[in-house]
């Protein structure tokens, strides 16, 4: 019998397709040499990987490091000045002090590492393309929009209201529901110290705070595999976060890139600190004055690399607006109010590039408006 050869190659296709779902890990753990065409970048979209001669420190970012301790003596007003202008100036800062333990860091990074190390028929149990479900297991970016893969797993974690999501996290490893509800309990401490002292720095009331203590909380723990042709691909490709802060945990392989000058640069990790930048949330809720910066992820072919991003926002259903103590004839309003239903309805549609969704909530009229000012 003689196979139609077009049947075969749909069924090949098919067959492909299916293992990309898996996960990056599957296909590593299968022995591949090079990566799929499914997770090579276009050329303009791939990392310039420079060779080790050609480093120089102008690639790496130093980012703000902003000491938390301090907001507690009399340097307080120094440290919001250089908050601010880290909010402005780069949307990217590191905080030291944060009260949250070495050793907490330390399990929740290896937990993490743990789940993605579990037999592929575990880690199933997750797998789903609900982008609403309070666990989910998955792949890339947005698997079932990206037409093309990013090498990277991750386990979505849904972190509010504790007690009521708990019970759908995953079961295994046999410590990650205790490690995990302890770290996000104290990321959700942080946050709200990180965000009375933003509001303050921006010179708004800062009552808003109470409304976050029962705001969304999404924790992604992100695993980016050893990757065997690193400059065809990205770990995540560039784009902004929804919220209003993420606090991002990782281990000590570089990976992180921003945008800065229009250039991407390498943030370097400073010990026992933890990374904070700007969601589009807070750049909409400052009315443009705090930047939401595009940031995206390298892979490399030695270390594969673990991160844990807590994003925090104003409950789901609440509308996020620019507040209207930074809104006047000098600074008109730039942004129309928005939702995390609004952001979930846009990613469950179209590929998410280059801050599409912060891009569709400008204000025509506003932009224009500031644009003459400056001129």
């Amino acid at each position: 019998m003689v196979m139609n050869p077009v049947m075969e190659g749909k069924k090949e296709e098919k067959s492909l397709e299916s293992n990309y779902m898996k996960g990056v890990r599957h296909l590593c753990e299968s022995g591949i040499t090079k990566i799929p065409s499914k997770y090579i970048f276009p050329v303009s979209e791939r990392p310039q990987v420079m060779v080790e001669e050609r480093r120089t420190s102008s690639l790496n970012l130093k980012l703000p490091v902003i000491d938390l301790a301090r907001l507690h003596t009399s340097d307080r007003s120094q440290v919001l000045n250089s908050l601010a202008k880290a909010c402005e100036e780069y949307g990217f800062f590191q905080v030291v002090n944060h009260n949250i333990p070495c050793n907490a860091t330390r399990r929740m990074t290896d937990v993490g590492r743990r789940f993605f190390e579990l037999p592929l028929e575990e880690k199933a149990k997750y797998m789903s393309t609900d982008i609403r479900s309070p666990v989910r297991h998955g792949t890339s970016f947005n698997q079932t929009t990206d037409g093309v893969f990013c090498w990277r797993d991750f386990l979505k974690l849904s972190c509010h209201p504790l007690e009521t999501v708990l019970p759908y996290w995953p079961s295994s490893p046999m410590d990650l529901r205790e490690e995990a509800t302890s770290y996000a309990m104290q990321t959700k401490s942080l946050f709200l110290v990180l965000m009375g002292a933003i509001l303050e720095s921006l010179g708004v009331d800062t009552s808003i705070v109470r409304d976050f203590d029962n705001g969304s909380h999404l924790m992604v723990v992100n695993c980016y595999p050893v990757c065997p042709e690193p400059n065809l691909t990205l770990g995540m490709p560039p784009h902004s976060d929804y919220g209003f802060l993420t606090i991002l945990l990782q281990d000590d392989v570089e990976g992180l890139q921003v945008q800065c000058g229009g250039e991407w640069v390498t943030v370097e990790p400073v010990p026992n600190s933890l990374v904070i930048n700007i969601g589009d949330h807070l750049e909409i809720f400052s009315n443009g004055r705090y930047k939401s910066v595009l940031h995206r992820v390298l892979v490399n072919s030695s270390k594969s690399r673990i991160s844990i991003a807590s994003l925090h926002s104003l409950p789901p259903e609440r509308m996020v607006s620019p507040s209207p103590e930074l809104v006047n004839e000098e600074n008109p309003r730039m942004y129309k109010d928005t939702n995390f239903a609004d952001f979930l309805d846009y990613m469950s549609s179209f590929e998410t590039k280059h801050k599409n969704f912060l891009e569709t909530r400008k204000l025509t009229q506003g932009m224009e408006q500031a644009k003459s000012q400056c001129s």
